[in-house]
């Protein structure tokens, strides 16, 4: 039986979706710390745009 050697681009990285795996872990983090069955809407705000501030030029209207 003929196996097709495997075509290897090497590590490919998106960092838009790095950033989102990220910040669901966060969120994910964040509800495992809750009392509560769910984040609030504040909760989510604050642990998703707590996360943002930090990156830069981007800009979070409050």
């Amino acid at each position: 039986m003929y196996v097709a050697a495997a075509r290897s681009r090497g590590a490919v990285q998106d960092h838009v979706a790095l950033a989102e795996i990220e910040l669901c872990g966060d969120l994910i983090i964040a509800a495992s710390a809750a009392d509560g069955e769910r984040l609030s809407a504040a909760r989510i705000d604050e642990v998703l745009f707590g996360e943002i501030e930090g990156i830069g030029d981007v800009e979070v209207d409050g």
